[in-house]
C-alpha cells in the first residue's frame, strides 16, 4: 500500500480556529451562560434578597396591617456570628501541610505568610471580605470570593513651579515621570530661565489582590457542576475608563465600548438592577463606564483535540476580545452553604425560611387586625339620624350627634388573635427544624435549660449548633481550601523576590520563590466535637498530662514535646477568643538552641576512676622504686669492677717488679667491660610486672 502514496504530498491540515472563530464561539458562550444566571438563578437570588431586606410581599390591602416577620434575616444574623468567630478568630483556619520533610518550614512560612497577605495587604480587611461573602452565601446561596495579582497602573499628577534647568532635567531623567510644560519665564533680577510644569507619574504597582463579588456578576455555564469542570466562568462589571486604563488598555481604544446610558444596566439581571436602583448614569464623562467580562473558558485555539483553559477579556455588549492569553487556574473561591449533589448552586437559609416569613406575615397580619377591630370596632348608623362627621372622628371622647336614641349602633367583635399564637410557635418550631437557629443555641432559652445539670446544658446547645457547624465545615474544605490554594500558586509565581514583613512583632524575611507549589492544604476548624466550653475542658486535660509527663520523664521524653505543649496552649488561647499567642508564649521552634550542659558524672564512676587513679599511682611509685634500685646495683657494680681494675693493675705491677712476668691486664679489662655491658643490657630488658590501669 506504501507505494499507491509514493508520489503523492500529503499536507497536515491546519485545525486551529482564527480569531473570528475564537470570537463566535467566546461570544456564544457567554451568551449562553448569561442567559442561564440571568433568568434561572438570578430571580431567586433576587427575591431572597427582598425577603432579607423585608420589602413587601406585594399582597398587602388598603386599611389592613402590612406588618411582617423578618424570619430570614433573623435566621441569618443568628448564624453569621458563629461562623464569623470560626473563621476570624484564628489565623490558623487553614494551614499548608508538607509534603516531605524539606517542606516542613516551608509550609509554617507559606500559612503565615498568607495569612499576612489576607490581613495586611488588602485594600479592604480581610473581616469585611469574609463578612461579605458569607453573607451573600448564607443569603443567596451563592458567595464569591475572586483572587489575583493586580498589576495596575498608578497615576499621580500635580504642578511644580519655578524649577530651574537642573531641576528639569533631573525629572526628564526618570522614566516613570511624564512632564506637561505650563510656562518658562525669566527676569532681570534672575536671567535663568525658571518652568512650571505638570508632573504625571505612571507607576505599576503589583500585588496579590481579594476581593468579595457580588453574587450577580459572576457567569457559569448552565451544565457546570463546580468550578474545576466549568467550561467557562466569567467576571462581568462596569469600570470606568480610569479603571479600564489601569487595567493596562489604551483610553483611546476603550473609547468606543464606553457608555452613558441607563438603559446599559438592562444587560445585567434583577439583581444588578435592585443593586444599583438608587443610582444611575449621569450624562457626564467623569462616569462613562464599559462592559467589561474576564472569562476563563476551556475552549481549543489550537486544533489539537484538548481544550485548554484561556482567560479571554471581552468589552462591549458584543463582547469584543480584547486579551486572549493561555492561564491555568480560575481564580474564584465559591461558597454555598447547602451545595445540591452534582449541581454547581445549592439552596440558601433565606430558601429554607421564605415560605416560613410568609406564612408567619399572614398570621401577624390577621392576628393585628383582629386587635384592631376588637379595640376599635366598626359601628353601623341610621342613615340621616346621625351626624357621619361625629362618627368618622376618632378622638377619644368625643359626643357624636344623634336625632333619636340607637342611631349608632357598634359591632363589638372578640379579639381571635390569641388563638393564633400557637400556630407562630409552631412555625418558629418548623424554623428551628430546618435551620438549626434556636435559642438552645445561643444558650438562651430557659425551657430547655432550667434545672438540667451542665452536660444535658452542654448537649442541647452542641445539638442546636450542628446545623452551623456543618456549614462551617463546607465552607472551610470547599471555598476556604480553595482560596489558599490559589494563594499560593499566584505568590509563588509573581513573587520571585526575597520581602521583608512583620510577624507577630518580629521582622521576617519571606522566599516564595523556594517554596513548593504542590503542599497540601488542610483545614483546622474543630467542629463536630461539641461547643467551646467542651473543648477548653478537653484541652485543659491535655495540657495537665503534659505537664506530669514533662516534669516526671524529663523535655527528652517519647511521648511529648515542649513544641507539643506549646501547640496546646495556642489553642486553648484560640477557643478563648486570642489570635496572638505570641503575646502570651514563645514559640519554641523560633527560639535559638540552648547549649546543652555536660552531664553530670555518677557517683560510682567517680569512685572507679579515684580507684583506678591510685592503683595507677601505686603502680608508678613501684616503678620508681625498682627503677631506683636497679640503677643502684649497676653504680655498685661498677664500682666493684673498677677497684677490681685498679687491684689488677696494682697486683700486675707487683709481679712484674718482683718476678719479670707480664700479665695481660688488657684482656682482663676487656672481659670486664664485657661482662659491665652485659649487665647493662639484662638491666634495661628487666620488664615492670605490672603496667599502668587505663
Amino acid at each position: 500500500m506504501a507505494e499507491l502514496y509514493d508520489d503523492e504530498e500529503f499536507i497536515e491540515e491546519d485545525m486551529s480556529m482564527d480569531a473570528e472563530e475564537v470570537q463566535a464561539a467566546i461570544t456564544l458562550a457567554i451568551e449562553d451562560a448569561v442567559d442561564f444566571i440571568d433568568n434561572t438563578i438570578s430571580p431567586v437570588r433576587a427575591e431572597a434578597a427582598e425577603y432579607y431586606a423585608g420589602e413587601p410581599l406585594g399582597n398587602e390591602e388598603e386599611g389592613r396591617s402590612t406588618a411582617q416577620t423578618m424570619d430570614v434575616r433573623d435566621t441569618v444574623q443568628a448564624m453569621l456570628p458563629s461562623l464569623m468567630r470560626i473563621f476570624c478568630g484564628s489565623d490558623h483556619v487553614v494551614e499548608y501541610a508538607p509534603t516531605g520533610p524539606e517542606d516542613v518550614e516551608m509550609a509554617k512560612q507559606a500559612t503565615d505568610y498568607v495569612n499576612y497577605v489576607l490581613n495586611q495587604d488588602q485594600d479592604q480587611s480581610y473581616i469585611e471580605i469574609i463578612y461579605a461573602t458569607m453573607k451573600d452565601a448564607l443569603v443567596k446561596g451563592s458567595g464569591f470570593i475572586k483572587y489575583c495579582y493586580d498589576e495596575s497602573e498608578k497615576t499621580q499628577s500635580y504642578e511644580l513651579e519655578n524649577l530651574d534647568d537642573q531641576a528639569l532635567a533631573a525629572l526628564n531623567s526618570n522614566p516613570d515621570v511624564e512632564i506637561d510644560m505650563l510656562k518658562s519665564m525669566t527676569s532681570s533680577d534672575n536671567p535663568e530661565a525658571m518652568h512650571s510644569v505638570r508632573v504625571t507619574h505612571r507607576k505599576k504597582v503589583g500585588k496579590i489582590k481579594v476581593e468579595s463579588v457580588p453574587p450577580e456578576e459572576i457567569v457559569i455555564n448552565r451544565n457546570a457542576r463546580s468550578l474545576e469542570d466549568a467550561d467557562l466562568v466569567a467576571h462581568r462589571a462596569y469600570l470606568t475608563i480610569s479603571d479600564m486604563v489601569e487595567l493596562g488598555y489604551d483610553a483611546d481604544e476603550i473609547e468606543q465600548y464606553a457608555t452613558t446610558s441607563d438603559t446599559d444596566f438592562e444587560l445585567f439581571n434583577v439583581e444588578a438592577r435592585e443593586r444599583y436602583q438608587q443610582s444611575s448614569f449621569e450624562n457626564s464623562e467623569m462616569v462613562r463606564r464599559v462592559l467589561y467580562v474576564e472569562a476563563y473558558a476551556k475552549i481549543d485555539t489550537d486544533g489539537d483535540g484538548v481544550a485548554e483553559l484561556r482567560r479571554i477579556c471581552c468589552a462591549g455588549p458584543n463582547y469584543e476580545i480584547l486579551r486572549n492569553e493561555p492561564t491555568d487556574m480560575v481564580p474564584f473561591a465559591f461558597f454555598c452553604p447547602d451545595p445540591e449533589p452534582h449541581a454547581m448552586f445549592g439552596m440558601s437559609i433565606a430558601d429554607l425560611t421564605m415560605d416560613i416569613q410568609r406564612i408567619k406575615t399572614a398570621v401577624l397580619r390577621a392576628s393585628l387586625d383582629s386587635l384592631a377591630m376588637s379595640t376599635h370596632p366598626r359601628v353601623g348608623i341610621v342613615e340621616g339620624q346621625a351626624s357621619l362627621e361625629d362618627v368618622m372622628n376618632n378622638e377619644a371622647g368625643g359626643v357624636i350627634r344623634m336625632r333619636q336614641p340607637g342611631a349608632v349602633v357598634p359591632f363589638n367583635l372578640p379579639f381571635v388573635g390569641k388563638e393564633a399564637f400557637p400556630m407562630l410557635d409552631y412555625l418558629d418550631q418548623m424554623r428551628e427544624n430546618r435551620t438549626g437557629v434556636s435559642k438552645a443555641a445561643d444558650g438562651l432559652d430557659p425551657s430547655a435549660l432550667q434545672s438540667s445539670t451542665l452536660m444535658a446544658v452542654q448537649q442541647t446547645i452542641g445539638a442546636a449548633q450542628q446545623r452551623t457547624e456543618m456549614i462551617a465545615r463546607l465552607f472551610a474544605d470547599g471555598g476556604m481550601t480553595r482560596l489558599y490554594k490559589g494563594l499560593l500558586q499566584l505568590i509563588i509565581k509573581h513573587m520571585d523576590k526575597p520581602r521583608m514583613i512583620r510577624l507577630r512583632n518580629t521582622f521576617v524575611p519571606m522566599s516564595p520563590d523556594r517554596w513548593n507549589a504542590d503542599m497540601d492544604v488542610v483545614s483546622n476548624v474543630a467542629l463536630g466535637k461539641g461547643g467551646d466550653v467542651e473543648r477548653m475542658q478537653m484541652l485543659q486535660q491535655v495540657a495537665q498530662k503534659q505537664e506530669q509527663l514533662l516534669q516526671q520523664l524529663g523535655p527528652e521524653n517519647p511521648l511529648v514535646s515542649v513544641e507539643n505543649y506549646y501547640q496546646t496552649l495556642v489553642q486553648i488561647l484560640e477557643v478563648s477568643g486570642f489570635k496572638d499567642p505570641q503575646r502570651f508564649f514563645k514559640d519554641p521552634s523560633q527560639q535559638p538552641p540552648t547549649p546543652q550542659e555536660p552531664p553530670k558524672p555518677d557517683i560510682n564512676e567517680q569512685l572507679i576512676q579515684v580507684q583506678m587513679a591510685e592503683i595507677n599511682a601505686n603502680i608508678e611509685k613501684k616503678k620508681a622504686e625498682l627503677d631506683l634500685e636497679r640503677e643502684k646495683m649497676q653504680r655498685e657494680d661498677d664500682r666493684r669492677r673498677d677497684k677490681d681494675e685498679a687491684d689488677i693493675a696494682l697486683k700486675a705491677a707487683e709481679i712484674a717488679a718482683r718476678y719479670g712476668a707480664q700479665v695481660d691486664v688488657a684482656g682482663i679489662r676487656a672481659n670486664s667491660e664485657r661482662d659491665r655491658e652485659l649487665v647493662r643490657q639484662l638491666a634495661a630488658q628487666q620488664q615492670v610486672p605490672n603496667a599502668p590501669v587505663a
